[in-house]
Order: C-alpha cells, then sequence, then structure tokens
C-alpha cells in the first residue's frame, strides 16, 4: 500500500527535511507541500490526501485549529519544536506527534502508524486479530479475543485485557479506538464504554457485569444493544 501525503510547515527547512523523509520511505507518496495553512486548506479539501505532516505553532492559522476545520478524512502527525501541544493532538483525534527536531527514525515509526491504520480499515473483519496501542512510550500488540471492555476518561482510554493484572493505559480518544475496532466483534454501550459482547456472561439491571465491574448501558446506546441482545438470546 502506498499512501499520499501532504506537508504544512511554515519553516522551508523543516519542508525540506519532511520532503527528504518521505523520498526515502517506499510507502508514502508526496503529492503537495505548503509554507501557510491557509494556502493549503482548498487544495486538500478539494484534493484529500491520505496522511498529512502539520505544524502546530504557524501565523495566521494554527496548526491545532487548520486540523478541525479540514474537511476531508485524512490522518494527521503533528510536527512542533513544543512539548506542551502533545495533549491537544490527541484530543482531535491525531495519529501521533513528533517532537521538532525529528529523527529519520520516529518520522518513519509515526508513518508507519499511518500504514497499520489504513491497512487495518481495508482488512476484512474477520481478519483482524490484534492492534498497536501506544502506552508509555512504546507500542503494544493486544489481541481482540482478549479484550473485555475499553473505558473511556477524558484524555485516555484504559483497555481491559483478559489474565492481565492491570488495563492498558493509552493516550488516545474513544472515537479513535473505535474506528480500529471490527463493528462485528464490538459495541458501544456507553458514552464511556465499549465492550465486546462474546465476553459478556451477566447482564443484570441495565449493567454489564464484569467480575466485580458494572458496565452501564446508557439511553443514548440501549436500542442498539437490545438489537444485539434479541438477537441472540431466546426472549419472552
Amino acid at each position: 500500500m502506498t499512501l499520499t501525503c501532504a506537508i504544512i510547515d511554515d519553516e522551508p527547512l523543516a519542508v525540506s527535511l519532511l520532503e527528504s523523509y518521505v523520498g526515502k520511505t517506499p510507502f508514502l507518496r508526496l503529492a503537495a507541500k505548503f509554507n501557510s495553512a491557509l494556502d493549503a486548506l482548498p487544495q486538500l479539501n478539494a484534493q484529500p490526501v491520505d496522511l498529512l505532516f502539520l505544524d502546530i505553532q504557524m501565523p495566521e492559522l494554527s496548526g491545532m485549529e487548520f486540523s478541525r476545520i479540514l474537511e476531508a478524512d485524512t490522518r494527521i502527525i503533528f510536527t512542533t519544536a513544543f512539548e506542551q501541544y502533545a495533549l491537544d493532538s490527541y484530543k482531535v483525534n491525531a495519529l501521533d506527534y513528533l517532537l521538532k527536531p525529528i529523527a529519520y527514525p520516529d518520522f518513519l515509526k509515526a508513518a508507519g502508524k499511518a500504514l497499520q491504520w489504513y491497512e487495518h480499515m481495508q482488512a476484512p473483519a474477520a481478519e483482524i486479530g490484534s492492534i498497536f496501542i501506544k502506552t508509555e512510550y512504546k507500542l503494544v500488540q493486544v489481541e481482540l479475543r482478549k479484550i473485555l471492555y475499553i473505558e473511556g476518561l477524558k484524555d485516555y482510554v484504559k483497555i481491559f485485557v483478559e489474565d492481565e493484572p492491570h488495563p492498558i493505559l493509552s493516550l488516545m480518544s474513544m472515537k479513535s479506538l473505535e474506528e480500529m475496532l471490527p463493528a462485528n466483534r464490538f459495541i458501544r454501550v456507553h458514552r464511556s464504554f465499549i465492550v465486546q459482547p462474546e465476553k459478556i456472561k451477566v447482564i443484570e439491571r441495565n449493567r454489564i457485569v464484569f467480575g466485580k465491574e458494572y458496565i452501564p448501558i446508557s439511553d443514548n446506546y440501549k436500542a442498539k444493544f437490545l438489537e444485539f441482545l434479541t438477537q441472540r438470546s431466546l426472549l419472552p
């Protein structure tokens, strides 16, 4: 698979560096480069790319603001010299965050994450056996069949896995994680909870029971969950 990509950075040297990195990465093809987010917006809306390397601190229109108004379904990797933007980048579902000066191994790892995301989205659901989750500055492979449920916090998710004493904690949004999970194997039952139905053993008073933990089923997701139950239950 080849991903089309674009670069937006108001520093010409930064653009040149990223362009050289794209040039030696076999699965990337540079479609466009810009020194201004305002100049990039109409072209990228008209001709979307798969992946965007986007600087955050730019005049007139910041990368963070740009990411919120870009209409295209483009995955974003932020590039910046300011570490304090890391948390905000996850709030807008960025795939990754690269801190300048950017070394090629870090660039390649982030680009590889994008490639994995696209391959994952194109693969038939039945073929997806695991996903990679970024936690504590490393990528951890998680087998889907072992996931019990996922809890969303303010800026993090907690993934509860069979035979693991502690959940896997990752700085990402519930929306981005939900996009990675096969819809035929996982179901959202609450704004803060996603469960794997085949792991459910007990449902009690609009709550799913996992050991000593009770997962609420909210009104917004109850109809879809009841439809699932009707298809798989012998109810009077």
